[in-house]
C-alpha cells in the first residue's frame, strides 16, 4: 500500500510540476513561494505579485483535489496524504528554494 501512496504522489508531483513548470520554477527561484510542511504551496514573501499569488490558489485546489482522491483510494485522511506529499515535495525541491520546516518557518534549502 506505501508503494502505490508513494506512486500516486509521485504522480500528482509530476503532474503538479509540468502543469505550471515554467511560472512554478520562476517563482520559486525567486524566492516568492515554497512548499509548505502541509503539502500546499505558500507565499513566502507578503508582497508576492497577484498573478504569483492566484497561481498558488489554483495549483492548491488542484493539490486539495488529488489529496482527496489518493486518500479516498488508500484509506487515509486527506491532511496525511497531504503530509506524505509534503515530505516528498521538500526532498525534491531544488537547492536555493524555499521549504517551510516543522516549525512554520521558511528556510532555504
Amino acid at each position: 500500500m506505501k508503494t502505490l501512496i508513494r506512486a500516486c504522489f509521485l504522480s500528482l508531483f509530476f503532474l503538479m510540476s509540468g502543469a505550471f513548470a515554467a511560472d512554478l520554477t520562476t517563482a520559486k527561484s525567486q524566492g516568492w513561494i515554497g512548499e509548505q510542511n502541509d503539502g500546499y504551496l505558500g507565499v513566502v514573501k507578503g508582497n508576492a505579485p497577484a498573478d504569483v499569488k492566484a497561481l498558488v490558489a489554483d495549483v492548491n485546489r488542484q493539490r486539495k483535489s488529488q489529496f482527496a482522491q489518493i486518500a479516498a483510494k488508500n484509506g487515509i485522511t486527506e491532511a496525511e496524504a497531504a503530509k506524505v506529499f509534503a515530505r516528498e515535495a521538500a526532498t525534491r525541491t531544488a537547492a536555493g528554494n524555499y521549504i517551510q520546516n516543522p516549525a512554520g518557518a521558511w528556510v532555504k534549502k
